[in-house]
């Protein structure tokens, strides 16, 4: 077959170098003619069939013990930087940088943390249920009038989301002790029941019959903060005391009893506490700048019944009776809000003061002659023996007579100017000492606080 192509290519070489006017069809003809046609058999094509898999990015294998490993030493860096000792660090080029991002991307997802995840179960109290995360005004009938009508008294109840202790706070124990009302009320409608860890229960006026009378006592001239825990079959006073301990104050975890000085005389802000009690010693320390002052308290008083239920409980003393003093008011504010920060309450970095002294030992000034009470000193004077605190002028001869301190101290307390009589307590001086130096007869006599006696009223259950 090649010879014959070969011979084809020839002739046609041939004739057009000859010159010759064979048209192209002529010599078409001539070439078929000479070569016989070649017949190739058609090549069979059989269908395939082939699956290309979609392109994906490569998955990394992760190794659970690698994942494990690097999530321990990314937590370990957080834990070094607080000063503690973790396992050692693991170097980049033992992980996959796949591995590496998948993992940080993972930790800084939104899952919550186990504490997040906390939340705060339903509060019953006074036969109510308080959600989580609220806060709702109940109310507590302490007794009935002289008409057998029934007093409702506000409680004022805010249940935080997460969980935490009960805080309790009382105020007007005393119905003319008006600073503590304002006090509770600020504390109160300030806090946010979604950022709130536990429970703040506020009684603002717990002697409303006292409260509507602007008197200290109750109708029956007896002093209700004598007669705590109280007797359900005993007098009136026993009734309402043993009603709110029962009802409110067993229910707490911690106890803040608001007062005032008395009959004329105003108070530092101050707390009353029993340094000998150690939680007692633990709730003082988380109140800021506010002077601590000795004294277990009196007989029948509710600070020293919730004590010795295994409440920890103080007395905050701030200002005088039967008027608002809004200085005195701020500064129990803010002392409030500084132990709920403590507490790992209420998160709002009110730590604020310098912390103030301790004193454990106090005594009242007294007034030797009668007159016009003419003072000389401010609260929170600190003062020499010798020094003068005031002058008692007499109104017909005008003969004049200083109160001299006896003791080196500072003013925790003074009566307003005022006509006084002899005898008549008139300066209270917090007396600096050593802790050794204290004795049961060194106590603090609280003038606001003395236990009163009520030979009928004191039995056994009361």
């Amino acid at each position: 077959m090649a010879v014959f192509a070969l011979a084809a290519v020839i002739l046609w070489v041939s004739a057009r170098d000859s010159g010759s006017a064979m048209e192209g069809s002529a010599a078409t003809a001539h070439l078929q003619a000479m070569l016989p046609p070649v017949r190739h058999p058609a090549p069979i094509i059989q269908p395939r069939l082939q699956l290309i898999p979609e392109p994906t990015l490569p998955v990394p294998e992760i190794s659970p013990a690698v994942t494990v490993q690097r999530v321990s030493a990314t937590y370990d860096d957080a834990s070094s930087e607080a000063g503690e000792a973790g396992p050692e660090a693991i170097s980049d080029e033992t992980i996959d940088p796949t591995v590496d991002a998948l993992l940080a991307r993972a930790l800084r997802s939104d899952t919550p943390t186990e504490e997040e995840r906390e939340t705060n179960a339903d509060y019953s109290i006074l036969g109510e249920t308080v959600p989580a995360g609220t806060a709702r005004r109940l109310t507590w009938s302490a007794s009935e009038t002289f008409a057998g009508t029934s007093i409702p008294t506000a409680v004022l109840v805010v249940h935080g989301k997460k969980p935490g202790p009960v805080l309790c706070l009382t105020a007007a124990v005393h119905g003319d002790e008006l600073n503590g009302i304002e006090t509770v009320r600020q504390v109160i409608h300030d806090l946010d029941p979604e950022r709130l860890k536990g429970t703040v229960i506020g009684v603002p006026i717990v002697n409303l019959q006292g409260f509507h009378r602007n008197s200290r006592y109750l109708p029956d001239r007896r002093d209700l903060n004598r007669f705590f825990p109280g007797n359900p079959d005993g007098s009136s006073a026993s009734r309402i005391a043993y009603s709110l301990f029962n009802g409110v104050i067993l229910h707490c975890d911690a106890l803040v009893d608001l007062h005032t000085g008395s009959f004329h005389r105003t108070n530092l802000p101050q707390l009353r506490a029993d340094l000998s009690n150690p939680g007692v010693v633990e709730l003082t320390a988380g109140f800021g700048a506010t002077v601590i002052l000795h004294s277990d308290g009196g007989v029948g008083t509710l600070r020293r019944s919730a004590v010795e239920a295994g409440i920890p409980a103080v007395t905050l003393e701030a200002g005088a009776p039967q008027q608002v003093n809004s200085e005195s008011v701020d500064h129990s504010v803010k002392s409030i809000h500084t132990l709920l920060d403590t507490m790992d309450m209420y998160n709002r970095r009110s730590f604020w003061g310098n912390p103030e002294p301790a004193y454990y030992q106090s005594r009242w000034v007294r007034a030797d002659h009668g007159g016009i009470l003419s003072g000389k000193v401010k609260l929170g004077r600190r003062v020499a023996p010798g020094e003068v605190l005031g002058t008692v002028i007499d109104p017909i001869s005008n003969e004049q007579a200083d109160i001299v301190s006896p003791f080196r101290g500072r003013v925790i307390g003074m009566a307003l100017d005022q006509f006084v009589m002899p005898g008549y307590a008139t300066f209270h001086i917090g007396i600096e000492s050593e802790v050794e130096e204290i004795t049961e007869d060194s106590q603090a006599i609280d003038l606001d606080h003395v236990a009163a006696e009520y030979p009928e009223e004191r039995e056994s259950t009361d």
